[in-house]
């Protein structure tokens, strides 16, 4: 019998991933998945993007390249960096990595040794939880309210857990799952509290430029007076997710560990791919774009909190988010939304169990809501038949 590494033996299935295969059947009504809007991948003029690709780069364009990303684009990112997430640095401050899931793995790997602590917000994003955990770290779950990570709380991890924290994971814009936004204040009182330590931040920002009201603000990076904020951004939200392109901004020495680790996983991200971006960015509006996806996400938020105002029943509560592509839902104490999952699939609805959410486990009574890539009608009809379910568990 194959005998596998502790590593691969420690590796299992995602949730989100198992559900989505059972979201492949076209009558499902999928809430699961964090997928964009496929209506709107600007496919007519990516032929023209290629075509002007291969009539201006040719073979070079298809041929290897730096493990650091192509220079033009990470140019783009640095200026967008400026313009979208207040946040100033070069492109020599850049590299560009197969998505952020990407960047998760890289700096799981660069960071962590097997008992060693990460700080997470308490939900958090399970797929850095599990890009870490092949690491073997153990996972301290911060306090985490409407507004983000508690300072009160992170200051006691700090003080209780010492030498042994060795990375924190935070999603201060539209987080996943919750969909909340850390207020500005929030920010300062935690970057306060980090500045004082030498400990890496991961600041996992795919949804940042998906705001629907409010202000946008800046990043704990741009507050980091240590350099240890290591900030992750994403095309895949606001382009196109199959290209496979997202962005690391870091001290050099962080970014130069992280290349020489690429380099033994991959070599480079897809030499096509960054032109791709890159050549639509100098050819079409980006931000134009982006405008578009924000006003249908935007209505299509709207959309789904006021159905579930309408038919949830009473004792059921759900977060109201400023941008990003999830909301929250938390039934009352004792309901397991995983175990409510072979019903929801009966009604031929998805959604992902909150427990999955929680890398030390418990926490059964919530789940997501993905708003972004049903259209309204099936939003409406798919909330409706949750309230069913939830109303024979509830008995409102």
């Amino acid at each position: 019998m194959v005998k596998f590494s502790e590593e691969a033996k420690s590796l299992h299935a995602s949730d989100i991933r198992e559900i989505l295969k059972v979201t492949e059947n076209p009558e499902i009504i999928s809430f699961a998945g964090g997928l964009p809007a496929p209506e709107l991948f600007p496919i007519d003029e990516m032929m023209k993007v290629d075509v002007e690709i291969l009539k201006k780069e040719g073979r070079q364009a298809v041929q290897y390249s730096t493990t650091e990303g192509y220079v033009p684009l990470r140019k783009q990112i640095a200026k967008r960096m400026k313009t979208s997430f207040h946040t100033d640095c070069t492109y020599e401050d850049i590299i560009i990595t197969a998505g952020s899931q990407q960047g998760l793995s890289l700096l799981g790997q660069l960071f962590l040794n097997e008992g060693d602590i990460v700080l997470v917000e308490s939900p958090t994003y399970m797929g850095a939880t599990t890009a870490f955990a092949v690491n073997f770290p153990n996972f301290v779950e911060v306090e985490t309210d409407d507004k983000g990570m508690v300072p009160e709380a992170l200051e006691a991890a700090l003080e209780k857990y010492g030498d042994r924290v060795r990375l924190m994971y935070v999603i201060p814009e539209f987080q996943n799952p919750t969909g909340i936004t850390w207020p500005l204040e929030r920010r300062k009182a935690i970057m306060d509290i980090m500045n004082k330590h030498d400990i890496p931040i991961i600041e996992d920002d795919p949804y940042g430029e998906l705001r629907y009201e409010g202000e946008s603000m800046p990043t704990l990076k741009s507050m980091d007076t240590q350099g240890n904020v290591i900030f992750l951004g994403s095309f895949s939200k606001i382009f196109m997710p199959g290209l496979r392109i997202g962005w690391m901004v870091a001290a050099h020495d962080i970014l130069e560990k992280a290349v020489m680790l690429k380099q033994t996983v991959d070599l480079q991200t897809s030499s096509f791919a960054q032109r791709q971006a890159s050549y639509y960015i100098d050819m079409y509006d980006l931000d134009a774009h982006v405008k578009q996806i924000r006003a249908l996400y935007g209505k299509r938020r709207t959309l789904m909190y006021d159905s579930m105002k309408k038919y949830f029943p009473e004792g059921v509560s759900f977060t109201y988010p400023e941008g990003g592509l999830f909301t929250w839902v938390t039934l009352p104490e004792g309901l397991d939304a995983k175990a409510m999952m072979p019903e929801v699939i009966e009604k031929k609805v998805a959604y992902v169990p909150g427990g999955a959410f929680y890398p030390n486990g418990g926490h059964a009574n919530h789940f997501r809501l993905n708003y972004s890539n049903m259209p309204e009608d099936r939003i409406v009809e798919g909330i409706k038949r949750l309230a069913e379910v939830l109303k024979e568990k509830i008995g409102k």
